[in-house]
């Protein structure tokens, strides 16, 4: 299975790769597929490729998402 996230760029070191916030951690990323990015753009993740920009309301909303379901994950593993 194979999963894209939503991701923040923090810092754009080039024309080609990007600082992204991954949940807290910082990771140098792939940006040549997209034009335009600046800081604080919001981009689909997937191998460390941006794939897209998206929405900033609806990237936040993914992510409030995943982290309910670590936190529900944590509770199952707990019981």
């Amino acid at each position: 299975m194979c999963l894209a996230i939503p991701v923040e760029v923090v810092e754009i070191l080039d024309s080609d790769t990007a600082i992204a916030d991954i949940g807290g951690v910082r990771k140098e990323i792939n940006i040549a597929l997209i034009e335009d990015l600046i800081v604080g753009d919001y981009v689909i993740l997937h191998v460390g490729y941006a794939l897209n920009k998206i929405d900033p309301h609806e990237a936040r909303k993914t992510l409030e998402l995943f982290a309910e379901l670590g936190e529900l994950q944590a509770t199952i593993d707990d019981n």
